[in-house]
């Protein structure tokens, strides 16, 4: 760990705060008028999974943490538990729906992605940027319909629900964008 001022914390920092673990998703300077500056951030507990928002002077001083990170493969999922194997040396462990948050979404046998550890346990599983997922549910397209205009829900082989363009049909391959969840474009 490393001592950062409070006016160099960035989105996607890890630092340690009242004894918890917890990532920077946003960080504004604001200075008021005649008033002292501050750093406005918010954060949430990585263990938690709790999101709040907290003010700092530019000079507060925090711990930087930084993650070992390893690759690993997603196997398969039972009953609510998911379970992944270390690429290298082939074990194997598991997280629950609740602590994989939004990830489940996009999580297909096979897929490779990186596990962040702190203190020597697995915390946080994060997918490729992009993902190309199959179409398995959507509304016909609309007669006369713009491709910009108009949009319309479909839903993937994973469960994740997407706003696609009009033209994108069942069975069709999208890419989506694994950090927003949005639609990118029809995959070839």
């Amino acid at each position: 760990m490393s001592v950062i001022a409070a006016i160099d914390l960035r989105p996607g920092m890890l630092v340690e705060y009242e004894k918890k673990l917890c990532l920077v998703m946003k960080r504004h300077h604001h200075t008021p008028g005649n008033l002292r500056g501050m750093i406005q951030t918010r954060m949430r507990d990585v263990v938690s999974g709790n999101s709040f928002d907290q003010r700092f002077r530019p000079d507060e001083r925090l711990e930087q943490v930084f993650l070992d990170r390893i690759e690993a493969e997603f196997l398969y999922e039972d009953q609510g538990t998911y379970h992944f194997m270390n690429s290298e040396t082939f074990d194997q462990f598991e997280f629950d729906a609740e602590t994989l948050g939004e990830v489940v979404n996009y999580l297909l046998a096979g897929l490779k992605v990186q596990v962040a550890y702190y203190e020597g346990k697995a915390i946080q599983i994060t997918p490729p940027n992009k993902m190309n997922l199959k179409v398995v549910e959507t509304d016909p397209p609309l007669k006369g319909a713009t491709v910009s205009a108009s949009k319309k829900p479909a839903k993937t082989e994973t469960g994740l629900i997407v706003q696609v363009p009009q033209f994108v049909n069942v069975d069709d391959v999208i890419t989506v964008d694994t950090r927003e969840g949005t639609y990118l474009d029809r995959a070839e």
